[in-house]
């Protein structure tokens, strides 16, 4: 068995979000993932990476990485929104990286993923229904999409992530932090879904400051920013298990290393991003090394 790690633009704070903080270079993200032992990546938001394949290909070859595909953030629950082709770009750059997954996010309609409105009935049949049309879109040019539950969207509680397991047939993007955040447990959802999640998003999270989001104390930007993800293994997650839980299901999909973080313009704090992917891959490899061999 062989475990395909990546990394993602996030743990350099890069992010779709406006105003969220100081977004370092394209150059000096790639060539860090490099040093930090990564040779593969989700490509993060759009515009970070170039929009023509092509020069999305060569830019990823240059540093010697290749495209795991990326993060969509897509509008799903509105009945008038046709989200499909929205997606064909970025389906076309993926095709072209030879990339095979594509993240969706059941984004709100809001900037940000500090609040979200409620859905009705007839707004969750949208939703549902449009995930099983962009899944299949995907499929026909070669690419898999999956749901990412994730704060601030409208896949969030773990209610909500059961009700798109029993009403769609598209796979999980299993994200230990989101689903730790929302109230879901990602070791109890990996045993018992292992057959839906083909794509894994490794967080790890410091639980005190995650229950001040779900209290309603802390906005989730304002976490973040006070660090609420911490590099692998050293939150309270439980990374290991999570981990050794898929591979013994047989689980043989991209683990995406990510500590979502938020920068400032200092030198002194964007200076830590490398360290603390470099430790996570670190974590990651004693945790996977001794059963198989990792890429």
């Amino acid at each position: 068995m062989t475990v395909r790690i990546a990394g993602a633009p996030i743990s350099w704070g890069v992010c779709e979000v406006p105003g969220w903080g100081h977004q370092i270079s394209v150059d000096r993200v790639l060539r860090e993932m490099r040093e930090a032992g990564l040779t593969a990546t989700e490509n993060g938001p759009d515009g970070f990476l170039p929009s023509d394949p092509q020069e999305l290909a060569r830019t990823l070859a240059y540093h010697g990485l290749t495209s795991v595909g990326g993060f969509a953030p897509v509008l799903l629950h509105e009945r008038g929104h046709d989200p499909v082709p929205g997606i064909s770009g970025l389906l076309d750059g993926f095709v072209a990286a030879h990339a095979d997954v594509i993240v969706l996010a059941a984004v709100s309609g809001r900037d940000g993923y500090d609040a979200r409105p409620e859905l009705t009935d007839d707004e969750w049949t949208t939703l549902l229904r449009n995930l099983d049309r962009l899944a299949a879109a995907s499929a026909e040019r070669g690419i898999r999409a999956v749901l990412h539950p994730h704060v601030g969207t409208m896949i969030e509680q773990r209610d909500e992530v059961h009700r798109v397991l029993d009403g769609s047939s598209i796979p999980l993007c299993l994200d230990t932090g989101h689903l730790m955040i929302g109230g879901t447990d990602p070791a109890e959802l990996a045993r018992q879904a292992s057959s839906r999640i083909t794509h894994t998003h490794l967080k790890d999270v410091d639980a005190a400051l995650a229950a001040r989001v779900q209290a309603g104390d802390l906005t989730y930007t304002d976490a973040v920013q006070a660090g609420m993800y911490t590099p692998l293994g050293t939150g309270d997650v439980g990374i290991g298990g999570v981990v050794e839980t898929l591979l013994d299901a047989g689980y043989d999909g991209w683990f995406v290393l990510e500590q979502d973080t938020i920068l400032t313009d200092d030198p002194a704090d964007d200076a830590g991003p490398v360290l603390d992917v470099k430790a996570s891959v670190a974590y990651l490899r004693s945790v996977t090394d001794a059963r198989v061999v990792t890429v």
